[in-house]
């Protein structure tokens, strides 16, 4: 067991915390403070992986003795296809989060999340990314200046949360599944930690 690469999860984000502890791997939160701008013509699933990988490198400086794995995270609202598509990351105030909700309503619109598995013994790396369809109704004014005023919509891509009151914005999910449009696809995570870290990670509920 001395042997156990430690942990590294390289986000901020409470949720991404939430799923990956619901696998029973122990791990380590570290956040990573990284520049988030690219520049243009990446696709969604393109820019969800290059920053995922940005924030699983930063990690790198967290690990300290021993092997670690870190693992990055990043999500991507996206209306359309391609590197044309209109990419929404998290809003920076009230004003933003409306108009991107404005934009959402009544589209089917893409959320791609990207992740980075670094290991620090050889920076040894791996990113793929999930993508989930997410129908979402049409909103109405009032009910979108009613959902940024709760303040909900803070930290969050595109501006909304599904795992909180905005579930009643979806009416469907095609493609990936709901822990990807949370923030962090649970089994390509784990698949991505095993791959580099042996194969006593892909699934640690399975010793228990």
């Amino acid at each position: 067991m001395g042997d156990t690469p430690r942990i590294i999860l390289a986000s901020a984000s409470p949720r991404r915390r939430v799923l990956l502890a619901g696998t029973g791997l122990e791990f380590e939160v570290r956040p990573a403070g990284v520049d988030e701008d690219l520049a243009p013509g990446f696709a969604p699933e393109q820019a969800a992986e290059t920053l995922a990988l940005r924030k699983a490198r930063a990690g790198l400086l967290d690990c300290g003795p021993g092997e670690c794995l870190i693992i990055g995270s990043d999500t991507i609202v996206a209306i359309g296809e391609g590197p044309s598509a209109q990419q929404l990351g998290k809003p920076a105030d009230a004003a933003e989060a409306l108009a991107m909700l404005a934009a959402l309503s009544g589209t089917r619109h893409q959320v791609v999340t990207g992740v980075a598995v670094v290991r620090s013994r050889d920076q040894a790396q791996i990113t793929a990314h999930e993508r989930t369809w997410v129908s979402m109704r049409e909103l109405g004014e009032d009910e979108m200046r009613a959902y940024v005023d709760s303040g909900e919509w803070q930290d969050k891509a595109g501006g909304y949360a599904i795992q909180e009151t905005a579930d009643r914005f979806v009416t469907g999910l095609e493609g990936g599944g709901w822990d990807n449009v949370v923030g962090l696809p649970v089994a390509l995570s784990m698949e991505l930690l095993a791959s580099l870290g042996g194969q006593d990670l892909a699934d640690p509920r399975s010793s228990r």
